[in-house]
């Protein structure tokens, strides 16, 4: 019986009800999800790495940052805040004579707004500026955020219109720069191209003399100029270099109410060896009077005018 008893010992007895585990077993699980959705399939891991690229053209396509800058001194100071030139803030030197310049900078920073008001010694200003002489008053303008060369022809596109841009070869004053980018506003442009390296940059000149226009006109910048202008082409953007030797007259160039490129050089050397084979076609402006050369600025209205007269 003993023996009967440890035989019996090793079966498996009465347990608690599973709950309808065992039901539930058996029922399906739904359709199968796409192999893209499936952990471990070689075609989600084929999806992830195509959205990774994506993710890291969309980092590369930031045209970038400038560096922050100082507006030193009262007069320019004032002159900045005149013109709308963006600023975060505005240092104020402790125990500053009081003059006219002081009272409208302060006011005109607070009509503004989002202008932060900093009062600091004249020891920490000295620091600020590498002891330039900032009269007791310092602007900081933030960075400007460049956009990439590819978003202006997009921008034409989500408006339904040929790109019209401007590209800038080897100019290096500020002026110049707010110069273009105001007459490409006037005339319906869609922004201002500009090279990374030896070239103006969107400083507080630049917006200054650009009367505010720069608030809407995005200037992109390019690591390479001439890569910039091939991308353009093959985009189907004719590439017009402006030169005194150009081929052609800029009356002539019927295409200027296509979409275009206007390229301009500096006013001494005009368009490097490089840029000017790039271009699709070279062109001269007229100037009966006999000028040799043209700034960039005024060249630049010149031909954006022709553009938008072919245009309208």
């Amino acid at each position: 019986m003993a023996a009967n008893n440890r035989r019996m010992s090793g079966k498996k007895g009465a347990q608690v009800g599973s709950g309808g585990q065992r039901r539930r077993g058996l029922e399906g699980k739904g359709p199968t999800p796409p192999a893209e959705m499936r952990k471990g399939h070689a075609k989600q891991r084929a999806a992830q790495a195509k959205a990774r690229r994506a993710q890291g053209r969309t980092t590369q396509r930031r045209g970038g940052r400038s560096a922050s800058e100082l507006v030193v001194g009262r007069n320019p100071v004032v002159e900045a805040l005149r013109g709308g030139v963006p600023a975060s803030t505005l240092y104020v030197q402790q125990f500053i004579d009081n003059d006219e310049r002081v009272r409208e900078a302060l006011q005109l920073a607070a009509e503004r707004g989002g202008i932060n008001l900093m009062e600091a010694p004249r020891p920490e200003l000295d620091r600020m500026t590498n002891g330039l002489n900032h009269q007791g008053l310092v602007l900081q303008v933030p960075p400007y955020e460049y956009a990439h060369p590819e978003d202006l022809v997009a921008a034409a596109h989500d408006e339904g219109e040929d790109p019209l841009i401007v590209a800038l070869d080897g100019v290096t004053d500020p002026r110049n720069l707010g110069a273009v980018v105001r007459s490409v506003s006037a005339f319906g442009g869609h922004g201002v191209l500009v090279p990374e390296r030896r070239a103006a940059g969107m400083t507080a000149g630049a917006w200054k003399t650009s009367a505010g226009t720069a608030a809407r006109t995005p200037v992109a910048r390019a690591t390479n100029l001439t890569r910039a202008l091939e991308a353009y082409k093959k985009a189907g953007v004719l590439v017009v270099g402006l030169a005194a030797d150009g081929e052609a007259e800029l009356g002539d160039v019927e295409a200027l109410d296509g979409p275009v490129a206007i390229v301009v050089g500096s006013e001494g050397k005009g368009l490097s060896r490089l840029v000017g084979e790039t271009c699709d076609v070279r062109v001269r402006i007229p100037m009966p009077g006999g000028a040799e050369s043209l700034n960039a600025g005024v060249a630049a209205g010149i031909v954006l005018y022709e553009a938008a007269r072919r245009r309208s």
